[in-house]
């Protein structure tokens, strides 16, 4: 526990103790199926979600990290992923498609999900946006030119996505929201965590506008044609954004930068357009493995436990399933 870290079958030597590299790493883990929840809550069974999680974190959470993360077959391939933007947002994003497509829906009387305290909200948006610096910062392993650079576009990508996705909401509904604004400051974190420390920061400002525009777009137009109830629209903002934010590594990859961390990687603007094929195939690799496992590991939980809460559980709702209640 107290040696060197090392990680991937090259035994990749760090400059840390191995028990911090297996902490972080950990969280990485932890926090996907967190994020997975949110496409099917208020009405998933809580008995079958205990199977479910450490299942999932075993047979797709843990093969797509070592692909991408540790030196696996998409990594010998060129694919990159900086901070997990394949890893944790479209593992998180197509396992709640998927889920939530499993499940089923809420009751119609849940469908309207609305802030309970949106002073909450802006508390809990700041303190992801704090710790996402940790979270691209930290993946260098060290006080590094490449953590500084993926801390510096980490805050130029989310300021100009929550500003981008404010101004889509001006323009779509007449007036900017502390929600909208919200979901445009994750969504910006989700698509450069791919890329934080392999681009410029005017690509990095370029990416805070994708990530302000195209997550809107999928929220609020596609995702009410899928008919499926994605509670809290994580297909969108995190599926979408880090598929966009994964693909758009592969444009942007500035080998300026890349040289503290990748030497020879560049993107497809620098003369290799081999960097956006293989991240695009990275992508659908990603998406097709997560969604089938997840939804055909639900299905074969549901063969045990009811996936779904029983009616009159769900028409108490959620907050009462265990006996409590968040607001008395």
């Amino acid at each position: 526990m107290g040696s060197q870290g090392t990680y991937g079958p090259s035994a990749t030597a760090l400059n840390i103790p191995n028990s911090t590299l297996i902490f972080f790493q950990f969280v990485f883990a932890a926090i996907t199926p967190v994020l997975l929840v949110g496409g099917v809550m208020e009405r998933m069974n809580f008995k079958a979600w205990i199977p479910f999680v450490p299942l999932w974190s075993l047979l797709v959470y843990s093969p797509v990290a070592y692909w991408l993360f540790a030196g696996g077959w998409l990594n010998q391939l060129g694919a990159v992923d900086f901070s997990g933007g394949y890893v944790i947002h479209v593992d998180a994003g197509i396992g709640a498609l998927a889920a939530a497509m499993a499940v089923g829906p809420r009751l119609a009387t849940d469908r309207k999900l609305e802030a309970n305290n949106l002073m909450l909200v802006l508390a809990g948006a700041g303190l992801i946006w704090l710790g996402w610096n940790g979270f691209n910062g930290g993946d260098p392993y060290g006080s590094t030119i490449d953590a500084a650079i993926a801390v510096l576009n980490t805050n130029l990508a989310t300021a100009v996505s929550a500003i981008t996705w404010m101004a889509m909401d001006m323009k779509a509904f007449g007036k900017p929201s502390l929600v909208g604004i919200t979901s445009g400051a994750i969504t910006g974190l989700v698509v450069i965590t791919p890329a934080a420390g392999y681009v410029n920061g005017w690509e990095a400002l370029l990416m805070g506008i994708a990530a302000g525009s195209i997550p809107w777009l999928a929220l609020n137009k596609l995702e009410p044609k899928l008919h499926v109830d994605d509670t809290l629209g994580v297909f969108s903002t995190h599926g979408i954004a880090g598929i966009v934010g994964g693909l758009l590594t592969g444009v942007f990859a500035d080998p300026a930068v890349t040289q503290f961390v990748d030497p020879g990687l560049r993107g497809a603007i620098y003369g290799n357009p081999y960097q956006l094929a293989v991240q695009a195939l990275a992508a659908a690799v990603v998406v097709a493995y997560d969604f089938g496992v997840t939804y055909g590991l639900l299905k074969l939980i549901g063969l045990f436990v009811p996936l779904r809460e029983r009616p009159e559980v769900l028409e108490r709702g959620d907050t009462q399933m265990h006996g409590e209640v968040a607001y008395a």
